[in-house]
């Protein structure tokens, strides 16, 4: 447990900093969206790139993206649901139901190295890919929908040309195909991919507010995203019969925390971004409890 902490500690530096930089008026909240922006268009596409090539997709381990898939459908269905009871306005609905469906895989990472090594760091990187196809296609339709951009052709024309699913795609390709890229643009794309965690982190401390602003709606997306995201994990590695690592990897996926592009999206579709740093916020200070708790209950 000391090890997963001091993995950690410099990625809460890194958010300490943004936050400083927001109280000291030295960056402003609209700094935070140029940040966003870099890493849609840019860093993420690069990590997806550099990290989903290096897969060896064999045996049960090709099923852990399609449950990926099935956890944010279940998820969005029970979200939609709740929904209805909360009286939301358009934009903090649109960020309510996107922030109730995707998974922050990243989160997850430093724990999963330090309890599984390289083998379980490839399996819920695979598993990412369930979630990363998701939500640059159906979780950023439902951004664009909730958001400024709720002509059909536009959303059309901004998921197919959205940089991170192009960037899957791709990805998926140099796997399929044992195409290696030359040194130089595999060094470049790790140097820039590497970017995404402190930007994000970076960002959301920008963003931060400690302040529940709409708290039966802030409790409600938390607990559809973490614990009826678990739920379906226990579910669906019932119906699919995974055991071992795989097992634990679904798991672990299942209940990360809401995702940083909920906070992307909010921004680049002008949907409640403050209501985005909130919940993200929330769940992350939850999922260093039930991440680690999940881990030692597993091994």
């Amino acid at each position: 447990m000391n090890k997963i902490i001091l993995e950690l500690i410099p990625i809460f530096f890194i958010f300490v900093i943004g936050l400083a930089s927001r109280k000291f008026n030295i960056l402003k909240k609209e700094d935070g969206d140029i940040l966003l922006k870099i890493i849609f268009y840019f860093t993420l596409p690069s990590l997806i790139i550099f990290s989903m090539p290096k897969i060896k997709l064999s045996g049960e381990i090709i099923l852990l993206p399609f449950i990926a898939i099935w956890v944010v459908l279940i998820t969005f269905f029970v979200s939609f649901f709740i929904s209805k009871k909360l009286n939301l306005k358009n934009k903090s609905l649109g960020t309510f139901l996107v922030g109730s469906m995707i998974m922050e895989i990243s989160f997850t990472l430093p724990f999963v190295l330090v309890a599984y090594g390289q083998e379980g760091l490839a399996r819920i990187i695979l598993f990412d890919v369930g979630n990363t196809i998701m939500t640059f296609s159906f979780v950023y339709f439902i951004a664009c929908k909730y958001g400024k951009n709720n002509n059909s052709k536009i959303l059309i024309k901004k998921i197919i040309l959205s940089p991170p699913l192009l960037a899957s795609v791709f990805a998926i390709i140099l796997n399929m195909t044992n195409f290696q890229l030359p040194a130089i643009a595999d060094s470049t794309i790790s140097i820039i991919g590497n970017l995404t965690i402190p930007l994000m982190m970076f960002s959301l401390g920008i963003y931060f507010n400690p302040r529940i602003l709409k708290i039966l709606p802030t409790f409600s997306a938390v607990f559809v995203r973490m614990f009826i995201g678990l739920i379906s994990g226990f579910a669906l590695i019932k119906i699919f019969g995974l055991d071992g690592l795989d097992k634990m990897i679904v798991l672990i996926g299942s209940a990360a925390p809401i995702c940083y592009n909920t906070l992307t999206f909010s921004s680049l579709e002008n949907l409640d971004k403050e209501f985005a740093a909130n919940l993200i916020s929330f769940s992350i200070l939850i999922g260093f409890i039930l991440i680690p708790l999940l881990i030692f209950l597993l091994r």
